[in-house]
Formats: C-alpha cells, sequence, structure tokens
C-alpha cells in the first residue's frame, strides 16, 4: 500500500516538475494569443506618375515654339515716306507709340520669327525705355535720339545696338534719307550674343471668352495719325489701315495682328527736350481701361502694370485674364483723355 502512494507520487512528482520546467506558454495564453487580431498593413501607393510637359509655347504669341530664343526690339519709323515697312509681319508684338506733331513710330519686337531685314530705322525715345524694362535684357536697335536722352539709353538694361556704333546697318537707294535705313537681322543679334531670351510679360492665350461685343471695325485717333483695324475672318486677323489706307508690307500682305489691345493711357510730355520742345510721353506703368480686340469681338478690360520690371495683366470685368488669340499681338498705346491727346501733338 506504501509502495503504491509512493509510486503515485513520485509520478505526479514527475508530471509537475515537468510542466513547471516547460518552456512555452500556458495552454489558455496560447488560445487567448491565437484570437487576437492582426494588425491591419496600410498599402503603399505606388509614387505619381511623373507629369507629362505640354508643347513650349512662346509667350508673346502663345504659338508653338521649338526654345525660347533672344529678344530683338527695334524702333521702325511710319511717316508716310516710310511706308511700306520691311519686317513687320514677322515681329511677335507691334507696339503703337506716339511721338512728336501728332505722329506715331512702331516698336517691334522680335523673338520667335526674326526676317532678314527690317526697316526703315529710327530714333527712340523715352516711352520705349519703359516698355523694354519688362524683357530682363534685350538688344534695342535704334538710330539716334536727343542728347539728353542717349546717356539714359547708354545705361539703360539693354544691349544697345545703336546704328553709328554696331555693324549691320546699310542705307537703301530706293529710300529718301532719313527713311532708308535698314538692318540685317542677324548681324544685329551677333552684336548681342546674350541678350535675355523671351518671356511672360502677362499675355495669357487661350479659347474665345464669352462676352464681348461683335465688333467689324475699330478706330483710334492720334493728332496727326489714325488707324482703323478691321476684322478679316478670312485671314482670321485684324488688317490695319492707318490714315485711311490699308497698311502693306514690302514683304506683301497687308499689316495687322490676331490680337489688337488698344491700351488707354496718359500722354504726358517727356522731360527730354527735343528740337526745343518736350515730345509726348507715353506712360505705360499704372492702370486704366483697354479694349481688346479678337475674333471679330471687342473687349473692354482693365490693364494693370505696377512697375517698370514687370509686364502688363489684361483683366475682365468678372476678374478672370483675358485670353489673347495666337499669333501677332498689336499693342497701341492711345491718348485716355483730350489732355492726353494734345499732349500727343507737342514739339
Amino acid at each position: 500500500m506504501l509502495a503504491i502512494s509512493l509510486a503515485v507520487v513520485t509520478a505526479v512528482t514527475g508530471t509537475v516538475l515537468a510542466l513547471t520546467l516547460h518552456s512555452g506558454p500556458a495552454p489558455a495564453k496560447l488560445a487567448s494569443a491565437k484570437l487576437q487580431p492582426r494588425p491591419t498593413v496600410k498599402a503603399t501607393p505606388p509614387p505619381p506618375r511623373p507629369h507629362k510637359k505640354g508643347p513650349l509655347l512662346d509667350p508673346f504669341t502663345g504659338e508653338r515654339i521649338k526654345k525660347l530664343d533672344p529678344v530683338l526690339a527695334v524702333k521702325i519709323d511710319n511717316i508716310v515716306y516710310a511706308r511700306p515697312q520691311t519686317g513687320l509681319q514677322s515681329a511677335d508684338i507691334v507696339y503703337v507709340i506716339p511721338v512728336e506733331g501728332g505722329l506715331t513710330r512702331f516698336m517691334a519686337v522680335f523673338s520667335s520669327h526674326f526676317p532678314s531685314v527690317i526697316g526703315p530705322v529710327r530714333s527712340a525715345r523715352q516711352s520705349d525705355l519703359d516698355l523694354l524694362r519688362q524683357f530682363g535684357k534685350p538688344a534695342f536697335a535704334w538710330s539716334g535720339a536727343t542728347p539728353h536722352l542717349v546717356p539714359f539709353i547708354e545705361r539703360a538694361p539693354i544691349y544697345d545696338l545703336y546704328a553709328n556704333l554696331v555693324g549691320g546697318y546699310y542705307r537703301s537707294p530706293n529710300r529718301v534719307a532719313p527713311y532708308n535705313l535698314y538692318a540685317n537681322t542677324r548681324t544685329l543679334l551677333s552684336e548681342a550674343p546674350r541678350a535675355s531670351k523671351a518671356r511672360d510679360i502677362g499675355f495669357r492665350f487661350g479659347s474665345l471668352p464669352a462676352g464681348g461685343k461683335p465688333t467689324a471695325k475699330y478706330s483710334v485717333k492720334y493728332p496727326a495719325a489714325s488707324y482703323t483695324f478691321r476684322w478679316s475672318a478670312k485671314d482670321g486677323r485684324w488688317l490695319t489701315w492707318i490714315d485711311g489706307s490699308p497698311a502693306e508690307a514690302t514683304e506683301s500682305g497687308q499689316l495687322g495682328g490676331r490680337t489688337v489691345i488698344i491700351q488707354y493711357t496718359r500722354i504726358a510730355t517727356s522731360r527730354f527736350e527735343e528740337y526745343g520742345g518736350r515730345p509726348p510721353y507715353a506712360q505705360s506703368v499704372g492702370h486704366g481701361k483697354a479694349v481688346i480686340l479678337r475674333n471679330g469681338r471687342a473687349y473692354i478690360v482693365r490693364w494693370s502694370r505696377p512697375n517698370l520690371e514687370v509686364g502688363t495683366t489684361y483683366t475682365l470685368r468678372n476678374g478672370k485674364r483675358m485670353l489673347f488669340q495666337p499669333g501677332q499681338v498689336w499693342v497701341i498705346l492711345a491718348p485716355d483723355s483730350h489732355a492726353s491727346y494734345v499732349n500727343a501733338a507737342k514739339v
């Protein structure tokens, strides 16, 4: 009897010892561990696909280009003896600027297309320097200026392509002086190897905005010059008449832009005397009203240029930016009042 009890005790003791020495968790704990939910692991999203860039567009015309090229601005005469002009059909932008005697001159800006010849080249004015600042350091071709203005042109942030300093200019025997000075663009560009490339100056291009008034023609008058822009659905452009006659180009065809901006501004008098008086000075910094012509319609907008270092924005009445039709743009700095109209006739 005692032997049996000792055997039982010994067996139980061995079992307990075996259970005590077992290194794993208790069965109850094992069951509890199996019932615990697995932590949720969120899948890592795939990296975003690289954004596919669209075509490179010229900031001056909104047209496709292969690369951005230097900016060349040329002052071109517009008196009757200077017509028809050469090279204007290739310009990205054509500025119409009031000068002395109630007349106007062009400042043509080239970057995406360069004609072989430009002219007739004429003298610079204070208004030109203000417009040029928005382009960075462009090349500027001009034939002269009042002596008081010349030092300011020389110190301006431009590549100075004064006709008496650089090559590329020549006199045509088919015109009388001073309306016979022309320039070879390839030579001019070689004289400005690091001129600024085209950049954003405030223009926006796109589909035809809502609104606008159907318009067949629009006229602008200066004391001794007039412009009329007539919409040509066939050409898809606003064809230009100057002083009542079609504005022709020597390259063939009539001058005119896809978009025309009549920017009404204050015409003051320049601080630089010329021929014993002060010529008109069209202010391009500030804000005011403008009429923009595109696709046979006229839009009333607000223009704004806060300082010389930036371009001009054109805003619709609803606060959205006015979109231009891709192609050549004309900007006409027009008198905004009777006083400005009178000042445009100074000298």
